[in-house]
């Protein structure tokens, strides 16, 4: 089996990074220097042609979009590894979640990141759409925390690819600082997923 990882560390690559250490399986890593435009070379773009990481190639197919990843991951190993439900019910639930974090968090995380300064063009900046999106946020941090009412993790009792991803991207959120101390039980339960090893080797 050929499986290689491209990523750049602290980027959108890090929850995928974070479900290959925690599966525990062989692949090799290669590092993009998002920031040297290493994702934007020809040879990079032959794999992925949005220029972005994370990427993943499984015996020369190459997946993109973190999302996807993560499901793909789940699929092909992760059910043997206890990470991810056989297919029913409860996978459902994971992948809701999964799709969640990227679709419905990150589209209002990146209008507030544009719109307050934190990355993206001046052009782009306007206080009044970051603070709806603040708010935007700060309602979806309540979906998340009234779901983890009673639970140990997002689905029940076994954590899932969907904890590792959505508990990663709250690091965005901390660094946009956001305010997560409204939240008591989603900082807990981040904590308890972001203090297994495998978060600390996936960088």
């Amino acid at each position: 089996m050929s499986l290689t990882f491209y990523y750049s560390p602290q980027s959108s690559a890090s929850p995928v990074h974070f479900t290959l250490e925690e599966l525990g399986i062989p692949y090799d890593k290669v590092i993009i220097d998002i920031k040297a435009g290493a994702q934007k070379q020809p040879e990079f773009l032959k794999l992925n042609p949005n220029g972005r990481v994370p990427l993943l190639v499984h015996d020369g197919v190459a997946i993109f979009e973190s999302a996807a990843i993560q499901i793909y991951l789940g699929e092909t190993f992760g059910v043997e590894k206890g990470i991810y439900p056989a297919p029913g019910p409860k996978r459902g639930e994971v992948l809701k979640w999964i799709i969640w974090t990227n679709v419905t968090l990150g589209e209002t995380l990146s209008r507030y990141a544009r719109s307050s300064g934190f990355y993206g063009p001046e052009t782009e900046r306007n206080p009044a759409t970051a603070a709806a999106a603040k708010t935007e946020i700060e309602g979806h941090l309540a979906i998340v925390e009234a779901a983890l009412q009673g639970k140990r993790y997002l689905t029940g009792d076994n954590l899932t690819i969907a904890d590792m991803h959505l508990a990663s991207w709250l690091d965005y959120l901390r660094m946009m600082q956001v305010d997560l101390a409204p939240f008591p039980t989603i900082s807990a339960w981040a904590s308890s997923i972001t203090s297994r090893p495998a978060y600390t080797r996936g960088d």
